[in-house]
């Protein structure tokens, strides 16, 4: 859930950017007389990191809007109760600051945690893992998410997507440099680029970013078999374990799927869209805890 938002919107953002550019006039300058291989890097590299970080440092108001999540400013219930004691335990035991604990009211078991800082981060959890999980496995999931947290991988995603913006904004604009040289021919180049040059570069921007999306939902299922391993020593290994098999067996709809990397489960698929998946099947993380106990 957390991660397809945050793509989208820096997606978003850098469309945005390279629009404004052009309408700027940007264009012009990063290719007259040939491509400007130096100005087309550091431009890439603002816009680049400008746009993941913007993303990232939304993140956590995002997540409450499009959640609806109420955070459990003084708890109301037991319950209440019992989930912000727990994740504060957790916090502790695992070195970071207290996040902010909350509750979205969804009919399946999910959880997310979001935020641009190790100690101003977000953990909220679904009313269907609070209704269909027991209170040992619960607090196996709030351990992964508060892992998630310790482990910094939103951080160390937005660096990954900071480089991936680069080389897409510097490659499109080759690969819209060379389509706009081939339509040309041998004319003049001084009126700056053509309409080869910003087709091209529009398309590339997008086949690429969708390229550099696959590399980001990589990284994405690897960080959750190393949040899992969290979970559990936080925890329990068993409701560890526990969490994941109650999750497999759910059989309500998951979160919208423009949401789906912020969750601990999400749906699972096969083929080519398999590595668009923000998550490992649940059967292979499984496995993994089971390998390591």
């Amino acid at each position: 859930m957390r991660l397809l938002l945050l793509l989208a919107t820096n997606f978003a953002v850098m469309l945005l950017a390279s629009v404004t550019l052009n309408l700027l006039g940007v264009g012009p300058y990063l290719t007259a007389n040939g491509l400007n291989l130096t100005s087309l890097l550091v431009f890439g590299a603002v816009i680049g990191f400008g746009g993941a970080f913007f993303s990232l440092a939304i993140s956590k108001w995002q997540a409450k809007k499009f959640m609806g999540v109420k955070v459990i400013v003084q708890a109301r219930t037991e319950e209440e109760a019992w989930l912000v004691a727990t994740v504060q335990r957790q916090a502790q035991n695992a070195g970071i600051g207290m996040p902010e604990v909350g509750i979205f009211d969804a009919p399946e078991p999910n959880a997310f945690a979001t935020g641009a800082r190790r100690d101003a981060a977000l953990v909220a959890v679904s009313t269907g893992l609070l209704r269909r999980l027991q209170r040992a496995e619960v607090a196996a999931v709030l351990g992964h998410e508060v892992s998630h947290v310790a482990n910094g991988d939103m951080v160390t995603q937005t660096l990954l997507m900071g480089v991936l913006n680069t080389f897409v904004f510097v490659f499109s604009r080759v690969i819209g440099t060379l389509i706009d040289n081939l339509l040309r021919g041998n004319r003049s180049r001084s009126s700056g680029p053509g309409i080869g040059f910003y087709i091209g570069s529009f398309v590339a921007q997008i086949v690429l970013g969708l390229l550099a999306s696959m590399i980001v939902m990589w990284f994405s299922r690897r960080r959750e078999f190393r949040a899992d391993s969290g979970g559990a020593a936080l925890a329990t290994r068993p409701a560890m374990i526990g969490a994941l098999e109650a999750l497999q067996r759910s059989s309500a709809p998951h979160m919208p799927e423009q949401l789906a990397a912020f969750g601990i489960s999400a749906s699972q698929t096969s083929g080519f869209k398999a590595l668009f998946m923000t998550h490992p099947p649940l059967e292979a993380r499984i496995a993994a805890l089971r390998a390591t106990s």
